[in-house]
């Protein structure tokens, strides 16, 4: 049976935070364990986190950071503090609950039930589906997306969606080994180590059902310029995995 931990990275999201969902979520995956990361916060993140782990019970916990390093190197903190506490399927996902609790449990029934390396979700707005995105994010995301598959040399259509599972593996703990190089597409970062290290990691896009934009993130269109430029420095830094 796959030990699952899911890494939810928090910075001043005391008034953002999803607590439904996230008890929704324990109920639903009952048997998944919840890390909340609270990046060097500013306001009363912690003690709010700590009161929703408490809640929650024994499955989910605490890491504090003392200071911010950005949401890269959040999720990486509660990965690999994941991968030391024996896990053998890992992911994240945003502090908002954007990606409800029933859409999380699939992405992670789909991890253990096919054959695949890593499962992102994907914000694709087909009939049926409600997907709830401003349409200044989306069209700036195909961009992105676009920008991100050329440095990837991989067809993916959404990099950013914050909702992906990973197997561990020795692959994935030496993907995770060293900071990354970019505070926000550090999501191109870590599938970009992956594919350097295992040459064509099986990588699945699961279209969610329902994804749902709450507001209030703290991605700001300054922060959106400069994950564009760190594209850049990412394709300079994978070419030293690519060595490994």
């Amino acid at each position: 049976m796959p030990k699952t931990y899911i890494i939810i990275p928090c910075y001043n999201e005391a008034r953002r935070i999803g607590a439904d969902g996230f008890v929704e979520l324990a109920k639903l995956s009952s048997d998944a364990n919840l890390i909340f990361v609270d990046d060097g916060s500013t306001d009363n993140t912690a003690d709010v986190l700590r009161s929703l782990a408490d809640k929650i019970g024994k499955n989910a916990e605490v890491l504090i950071l003392p200071t911010n390093t950005g949401k890269g190197e959040a999720v990486r903190s509660g990965l690999c503090q994941a991968i030391d506490q024996g896990a053998t399927q890992v992911g994240y996902i945003d502090a908002d609950m954007a990606t409800p609790a029933t859409e999380v449990c699939r992405l992670i029934n789909v991890h253990i039930d096919q054959p695949v390396d890593v499962v992102l979700g994907s914000r694709v707005a087909l009939l049926g589906h409600r997907i709830d995105r401003s349409p200044v994010r989306h069209y700036l995301g195909r961009v992105f997306a676009t920008a991100a598959s050329l440095t990837l040399n991989l067809s993916v259509y959404d990099t950013q969606c914050g909702a992906k599972f990973f197997g561990v593996s020795d692959a994935l703990k030496t993907a995770l080994s060293d900071p990354f190089c970019s505070r926000w597409a550090f999501d191109v970062e870590l599938i970009g180590r992956l594919n350097s290290l295992v040459g064509a990691p099986r990588i699945r896009e699961f279209p969610l059902h329902e994804w749902q934009d709450h507001g209030g993130s703290t991605l700001s269109p300054v922060a959106m310029v400069r994950a564009f430029v760190d594209l850049l420095k990412i394709r300079r830094n994978l070419q030293k995995f690519a060595r490994r």
